[in-house]
C-alpha cells in the first residue's frame, strides 16, 4: 500500500521542477492546500443534502402553496391489467402494430391506448409542487454560492489580471475564504452525486428504461409535448439519456475540484466556478416560473439563461479561462504532468458546453422558426423529438377512450375481455 500511494503522489507529477510536498506543507507564516483537507467535503455534502430536505419541506413548500402551486400528481391512468402487464413486462412505447393489436383486443381505439399509456408513464412522476420545491432549493443554492464567488474574487488580483494565476506558483497561500469556497463547492457536487439515484427514482426514471408515446397531437405537429410559448412547458425531469451525461458532468467537476485544490490551481478554479455558476440560478428561476405559470416572466429568464449560458461558456471561458491555463501559464510555470491533465480536463468541460450551447441554440432556432419550443433540458441533455412523454393537454387526458373501454380481469391464468393471453402483436420486442 505504501508504495502505491508514494507511486500516486509522485511529486514529479503533481508538481512542477524543483518543488517537493515538503515545500508546500503548513507554516506557522503560510497555508497551503493539503491533501486530506478534502475529506471534510463529506460531512459538509451530507449537510447539505440535510439542510436541502428542511428547506425545502419548510421554505419552498409554503412559498409553493402561497402560489397556489398544487401538490396533485399527473392524472391517473384507469386500472387495465393487459395494458398494465404489457407496461410493466414488454414495452412502455409501445408501436405501431402492437397499439392496432392492442386495439382490437379491448375494443379501444388506438388514441385511447396512447393516452393510457401517457398516463402510465406520468403518474410515476412527482408533482408540480415536488419539482417546484427542488428548482427553489437549486436555485437559492446556487444564487448563494455565485454572489459569495463574485465577492470574493471582486477583491481578488486574479479577476482583473489572470496572470496572477501563475505569479508565484505554487507557492500561493490558502485563505480562509478560498478553502471555504472551494470545500463549499465540492460538497455540493457530492451531495448531487448522491441525490442524483434519489431524484431519479423520484421521477420515475430508471437508467435503462423510460417511455415514448406516439401522440396523435405530436404526429400533427412534428414534435412532442409542444407548447406555444417560448418557455418549455417542462424540463426538470432527468431522462435516461442525461443520466450518463450527467454523471459524467459530476464527476468531471469533482475531480477537477479535487486535482486543482491538490496541486493549487485553487486561483484559476475559482474563476472556473464563479464561471460556470453564473447561469445556473437563472434556469432554476425560469424553471419556478413554468411551475407557477408565470409564462412571461418564464420566457423572459430562459432567454436571459441562454445568453448567459452561451456568452459564458462559448466566449469568456475559452478566451478567458482556456487562455491562462494553456498559454500564460505555460509562460510563467511551464508545463509538466498534472497542468497537461489538468488541461485535457478543461477542454472537456469545453466540449461539454459546446454540445449544451448547440441544444439551446437549436431549441432557439425551433421556436423562432415554428413559434413553438419543445420539452427542453439544457443541464440535463434532452432531445425534443425524445418523448418521455408528458400528457399532450389536460383536455386530451381527460377524455374519455373512443370505444368501449373497461377494466379487464384475469381469471385462471389468463387476461383480457375475452379470455385469451396476451398474443399476437403483443409479444415480446426483440
Amino acid at each position: 500500500m505504501a508504495g502505491i500511494l508514494a507511486w500516486f503522489w509522485n511529486e514529479r507529477f503533481w508538481l512542477p521542477h524543483n518543488v517537493t510536498w515538503a515545500d508546500l506543507k503548513n507554516t506557522e507564516e503560510a497555508t497551503f492546500p493539503q491533501a486530506e483537507d478534502l475529506y471534510l467535503a463529506f460531512p459538509v455534502a451530507f449537510c447539505i443534502f440535510m439542510v436541502r430536505f428542511i428547506f425545502e419541506r419548510f421554505v419552498a413548500k409554503p412559498c409553493a402553496i402561497a402560489l397556489n402551486i398544487q401538490a396533485n400528481g399527473p392524472q391517473i391512468a384507469q386500472p387495465n391489467a393487459i395494458l398494465e402487464k404489457v407496461f410493466t413486462a414488454i414495452t412502455k412505447h409501445p408501436d405501431e402494430k402492437r397499439l392496432e393489436g392492442l386495439s382490437k383486443q379491448l375494443d379501444w381505439d388506438v388514441r385511447s391506448i396512447q393516452r393510457w399509456f401517457r398516463q402510465r408513464c406520468n403518474q410515476e412522476k412527482p408533482s408540480t409542487l415536488t419539482r417546484f420545491c427542488e428548482s427553489m432549493w437549486r436555485f437559492s443554492f446556487h444564487l448563494y454560492v455565485f454572489i459569495y464567488g463574485v465577492r470574493f474574487l471582486k477583491k481578488s488580483p486574479w479577476l482583473w489580471n489572470t496572470r496572477h494565476c501563475w505569479y508565484n506558483y505554487p507557492y500561493q497561500p490558502l485563505t480562509t475564504d478560498l478553502h471555504y469556497y472551494y470545500i463549499l463547492e465540492l460538497s455540493y457536487y457530492w451531495s448531487l452525486m448522491f441525490s442524483q439515484f434519489t431524484d431519479i427514482k423520484e421521477s420515475g426514471q430508471i437508467p435503462g428504461e423510460g417511455c415514448k408515446i406516439p401522440s396523435h397531437r405530436s404526429q400533427r405537429s412534428g414534435s412532442v409535448g409542444l407548447n406555444l410559448h417560448g418557455c418549455p412547458k417542462d424540463f426538470t425531469q432527468v431522462q435516461i439519456q442525461d443520466f450518463g451525461i450527467m454523471i459524467l458532468h459530476h464527476i468531471v467537476a469533482i475531480f477537477l475540484i479535487s486535482f486543482s485544490y491538490v496541486n493549487n490551481m485553487a486561483r484559476v478554479g475559482t474563476l472556473i466556478l464563479c464561471l460556470h455558476d453564473s447561469s445556473d440560478a437563472l434556469l432554476e428561476a425560469a424553471k419556478m416560473a413554468n411551475y407557477a405559470k408565470f409564462q412571461k416572466s418564464c420566457d423572459l429568464l430562459f432567454v436571459m439563461f441562454a445568453m448567459v449560458f452561451i456568452t459564458a461558456r462559448l466566449g469568456i471561458f475559452p478566451f478567458w479561462v482556456l487562455n491562462t491555463t494553456l498559454f500564460e501559464s505555460w509562460e510563467i510555470v511551464g508545463p509538466y504532468p498534472s497542468w497537461w491533465v489538468f488541461n485535457l480536463l478543461l477542454l472537456l468541460v469545453q466540449g461539454l458546453n459546446c454540445f449544451w450551447s448547440y441544444l439551446i441554440i437549436k431549441m432557439a432556432c425551433k421556436a423562432i422558426s415554428k413559434g413553438k419550443a419543445g420539452k427542453w433540458n439544457p443541464l440535463h441533455v434532452s432531445k425534443d423529438d425524445r418523448s418521455d412523454i408528458e400528457s399532450s393537454s389536460d383536455e386530451e387526458d381527460s377524455e374519455p377512450p373512443g370505444k368501449n373501454p373497461h377494466t379487464a380481469t384475469t381469471t385462471n391464468g389468463t387476461s383480457g375481455t375475452n379470455g385469451y393471453l396476451l398474443t399476437g402483436s403483443c409479444s415480446v420486442d426483440d
